[in-house]
């Protein structure tokens, strides 16, 4: 996925994008988080995961520079950044003020 297709993705919607990789502990631990908010937040927020190994240009790009940093996105615009290893009550909280701010 180049720069201007994942831009696109982002368009009109609230986005929650985790860069992360498969050799990455905290990245790991993080899926299960990850893959249950998928399922939670369905037709309300779309929650997308970058390999930062496959998808270089996307890192460089949005300067992710420590994994996993995870960036919510609000119509194409980053509206708040974790980095790190995040509790699933920390996302909830940020994921849900973007959803009411929009």
């Amino acid at each position: 996925m180049d720069t201007k297709q994942f831009q696109s993705n982002l368009k009109g919607k609230t986005v929650l994008v985790d860069f992360s990789a498969s050799w990455c502990g905290p990245c790991k631990a993080m899926e299960p988080v990850i893959r249950e908010m998928a399922n939670r937040y369905e037709g309300k927020a779309t929650i997308m995961e970058i390999d930062i190994d496959t998808q270089r240009t996307l890192a460089t790009d949005y300067m992710v520079q420590s994994i996993p940093t995870l960036i919510i996105f609000q119509d194409g615009r980053e509206v708040k950044r974790l980095v790190g290893l995040q509790s699933e009550a920390v996302l909830e909280k940020n994921l849900n003020e973007a959803l009411e701010n929009r």
